[in-house]
């Protein structure tokens, strides 16, 4: 557990915090107008190794060298380092009226740190909480101090300690505007999270499919990657067989050749099979989104009545489905591939740059 505190006066500024892997959709732009929750579990952090806000620079002024470094989607100059918080978990900050920079509906960033140490004055954080973008206090990596609470260190929890603690994603979600009577502008949709979630993993699809044709699972996986596998990827040769593997699950797969697996909640850890299986290429998914493909949570096709049977944890109707196929978010999908080394395939680039192309097509949002 830690607690931040400002560099300039020491004044403590958040209550104690437990370290967890960042989100993948911590800088998701979704729909417009829509009401996103609060990006962070109360009571945890993350840090962005990436640089991120202000200010900005374009791609023309970046040297090749470093965009092939940070990629070329990389336009932020700011400091990386960045650590989001719950901005319930904030402590002893004002907000600073003059960088109140935002679109609609809230504060969205684009003017620098917003909220001050109340202490002594000094920009510590930038408060986002704008439609269409996760509500998230981002501290400013050399404005604040981490220090460690005294007696409270935990060590990560394993990973049988993760699957039995763990919570799974659910695939669908009740999306809402800002502003907008429930009734009116509410509906059912895929999960933003799962949207990007499949961006990030479909660019390590695509890196390590070599051009080859891939193939997942059938059901909510097949449902998730394989329509945009089939039109991104050729066909012809023998595809390669992509498997769901991980915690609680048996390794009978030997010979797959690429697997869909957890990453570590708190720490960001790929898991990793023993024996043959490890040769496989890993394709991380967020650990909440996999065990819901893992182990779908069961859906009863009608009401129970009298006592809950054993096993039973509710007797509501399946959640409705989407009236739309599943679309993968773009700047999850653009976040990840630059970064990959494959991205310099002539053909990978192709995809990169006719992203908005796609999205014509219906592969991304």
């Amino acid at each position: 557990m830690f607690v931040f505190v400002c560099a300039g006066c020491g004044a403590e500024l958040t209550t104690s915090l437990s370290q967890v892997t960042l989100p993948v959709h911590a800088h998701q732009k979704y729909g417009n107008g829509i009401q996103l929750p609060v990006l962070m579990e109360p009571g945890t952090f993350a840090v962005d190794s990436d640089p991120w806000g202000p200010p900005w620079r374009t791609w023309d002024e970046f040297h090749p060298d470093e965009a092939a470094a940070r990629g070329v989607y990389a336009l932020s100059d700011g400091a990386p380092g960045a650590i989001a918080i719950a901005p319930g978990d904030a402590r002893g900050t004002l907000l600073i009226p003059e960088n109140g920079g935002g679109y609609c509906c809230g504060l969205d960033g684009t003017d620098g740190p917003n909220m001050a140490c109340e202490a002594c004055g000094m920009p510590v954080a930038t408060r986002v909480d704008d439609c269409s973008l996760w509500q998230a206090v981002w501290l400013t990596p050399n404005a604040v101090r981490r220090l460690p609470v005294e007696g409270a260190y935990a060590a990560p929890l394993s990973w049988t300690e993760v699957l039995a603690e763990g919570k799974g994603t659910p695939a669908f979600e009740p999306i809402t505007t800002w502003g907008s009577r429930p009734w009116v502008r509410r509906w059912w949709s895929w999960s933003p999270r799962w949207e990007a979630a499949a961006g990030q993993a479909l660019a390590h699809l695509l890196a390590t499919s070599k051009g080859r044709p891939v193939r997942v699972p059938d059901g909510l996986v097949e449902e998730v990657f394989q329509r945009a596998l089939d039109a991104l990827l050729p066909a012809g040769p023998p595809a390669q067989r992509a498997v769901l593997a991980g915690p609680g699950r048996p390794i009978s797969d030997v010979d797959a050749d690429i697997l869909l697996v957890p990453t570590h909640p708190q720490t960001g850890e790929v898991w990793t099979p023993p024996g043959a299986a490890a040769s496989a290429y890993p394709v991380p998914l967020p650990f909440g989104v996999w065990l819901w493909l893992a182990f779908p949570e069961p859906h009863l096709p009608i009401p129970a009545s009298g006592a809950m049977p054993d096993g039973v944890l509710r007797d509501d109707p399946p959640a409705p489905r989407p009236h739309h196929l599943f679309r993968s978010d773009p700047g999850a999908f653009q976040h990840a591939l630059v970064r990959l080394p494959a991205v310099r395939s002539p053909w990978l680039r192709e995809i990169l740059e006719n992203v908005t192309q796609h999205r014509w097509v219906g592969l991304f949002y």
